[in-house]
């Protein structure tokens, strides 16, 4: 009998610790938003707005899905002082920001999406992240895969406003001799 406690005992241990890691990884992903949702949430509760410029067939957009986003600095930042969203840079979709029409243009085999090339101003580059104040400007397009390292200080520059006080050259300058 004694057992039978001590292995229904174990069971529900694994079962416990299963729930919670569960529950745990889902804190430690990017919660990614469409641009319509991030407009709506924008209305109540003001965030500067990441964006995700990707293609399905672009290798590094794929090795930044699976490695810089997954990290949890990373996570963690974009999910505090960001909405994130992931913007199909070839999508077909129509797509109202700023209250303008966006779609998709063929062109060659494939085609890109308006408002893409209108984030990218007109270099379709992928992956590109993009950056918008919590009014949906402009504050910046970034092309290019990024590492963790290199990301990391973005989103704590422009995601903590330290952008309004201080140049990126005397920011990292800072930041450098504090590590």
């Amino acid at each position: 009998m004694k057992k039978i406690q001590i292995f229904l005992a174990g069971i529900i241990l694994v079962f416990v610790i299963s729930i919670i890691s569960l529950d745990a990884s889902g804190q430690d992903k990017i919660k990614w938003y469409t641009i319509e949702e991030v407009q709506e949430l924008n209305i109540n509760n003001p965030k500067k707005v990441f964006i995700d410029v990707y293609t399905d067939w672009c290798g590094w957009c794929k090795k930044m899905d699976a490695t810089t986003f997954q990290d949890p600095k990373i996570v963690k930042l974009l999910n505090e002082d960001f909405y994130a969203v992931k913007l199909d840079g070839e999508g077909q979709e129509n797509i109202n920001f700023k209250d303008k029409d966006y779609k998709f243009i063929p062109q060659g085999r494939k085609g890109y999406h308006e408002l893409a090339a209108t984030l990218m101003n007109g270099k379709l580059s992928y992956p590109t992240t993009v950056y918008l104040d919590e009014n949906l400007n402009m504050l910046q397009p970034i092309p290019g895969y990024m590492k963790v390292e290199d990301l990391e200080p973005i989103l704590i520059y422009l995601g903590q406003d330290y952008y309004k006080n201080v140049s990126w050259k005397d920011f990292i300058a800072q930041n450098k001799s504090n590590n």
